[in-house]
């Protein structure tokens, strides 16, 4: 695993900062990385919505995209997902990225991440 260095482990600890995820990208709370690269990890939802649910979760932290900065490399994040499709076979068939941002987009966790969900066909309008 490429170190963390976006934050120290006693802001980690600390009450100010509970973020799961940022605990997760750590290595303080256990997780079983799918895939790496220099700016995120992937890892399986454990709420899972479809067959094949996966978390890409940014190393450093931001709220939400509307947080992110020059630093965030959104070329990175798409090539993660193109690679992705092609390893699990997702990439003839379709599959779904989500990016809730703020309450009313269904954010849960205030750490950006994306949602790549695929194995079963999804309708439109969401929810």
């Amino acid at each position: 695993m490429v170190p963390f260095i976006h934050m120290n482990a006693q802001l980690l600890n600390s009450k100010a900062h509970d973020c799961v995820f940022c605990k997760i990208v750590s290595g303080i709370i256990k997780s079983d990385v799918i895939k790496e690269t220099d700016g995120f990890i992937v890892i399986k939802d454990i709420n899972a919505v479809s067959p094949l649910h996966l978390l890409i979760i940014s190393k450093t932290h931001y709220d939400s995209i509307i947080n992110t900065d020059e630093v965030f490399n959104g070329n990175e994040l798409l090539q993660l997902i193109k690679v992705i499709s092609q390893e699990f076979g997702i990439d003839s068939e379709g599959f779904r990225i989500v990016i809730n941002t703020g309450p009313d987009g269904g954010q849960t966790v205030m750490h950006f991440h994306a949602h790549l969900m695929a194995g079963r066909s999804f309708s439109w309008p969401p929810g």
